[in-house]
């Protein structure tokens, strides 16, 4: 009993020193980088006007937050990417669904989707951006399109025999959408949301690159 303590605490003290080693490591590599950045700069081995330093950018972050305009721009792309990714979750399940119901129209809009989805994003959302004139329509384009593909995807793979069971009881096509497909796929849902919110800020910076006039996409440009 003795010596099974001794060995669980032995691998207690091995994972903790691991936990050090890799914590330490990290730091380590991030301030490695902040000096040769900054004596680079210093030094000019890079140019600082293009490449900045790190002690520029602590000044420049300083005085953005003393007159409070950092906030303003975060504040207006975080608004932007909220409102892009609850367009996003809403308007790709109402689609996803209204593919899953009418098979024909699912046939009929596969190809159209699989194209625009292949578009390269940072091409596409300039041109949403000319037409609607919105950053969130940038938003929601870069993500739009591969969350519809990837949520029918598993709407259509969801278990045949649970299907059928709920047709064998007299269900229609509704009720195996409410009580199957769409419980079956919440994990995916949750999944896809994930990678949407991430896909959503991309493409409202994107925007804020092209037409913005607030936002980190603007500042970044200026």
């Amino acid at each position: 009993m003795n010596e099974l303590s001794k060995n669980q605490l032995h691998y207690l003290n091995m994972r903790r020193r691991h936990k050090r080693i890799v914590a330490v490591s990290r730091v380590s590599i991030l301030l490695a980088f902040l000096f040769l950045w900054e004596f680079a700069a210093n030094t000019r081995l890079i140019d600082s006007f293009i490449f900045s330093s790190p002690s520029r950018i602590a000044l420049c972050f300083l005085e953005m937050t003393g007159d409070g305009s950092i906030f303003r721009h975060i504040g207006v792309t975080l608004y932007e990417t909220l409102v892009s990714f609850i367009l996003v979750i809403f308007f790709s399940l109402f689609v996803t669904v209204l593919l899953w119901l009418f098979r024909k129209l699912s046939e009929i809009l596969e190809p159209y989707l699989v194209v625009l989805n292949s578009l390269p994003k940072s091409a596409l959302a300039p041109l949403l951006i000319v037409w609607l004139g919105a950053n969130r329509i940038a938003g929601m384009s870069v993500a739009i399109f591969g969350s519809i593909l990837n949520l029918y995807s598993e709407f259509s793979e969801v278990d045949p025999d649970k299907i059928m069971l709920i047709y064998t009881l007299h269900g229609n096509r509704l009720h195996a959408l409410s009580k199957v497909v769409i419980p079956s796929c919440i994990p995916a849902i949750i999944s896809t949301m994930k990678v949407n919110i991430g896909l959503c800020l991309v493409g409202v910076i994107i925007g804020e690159f092209i037409g913005g006039r607030e936002g980190l996409g603007y500042m970044i440009i200026y």
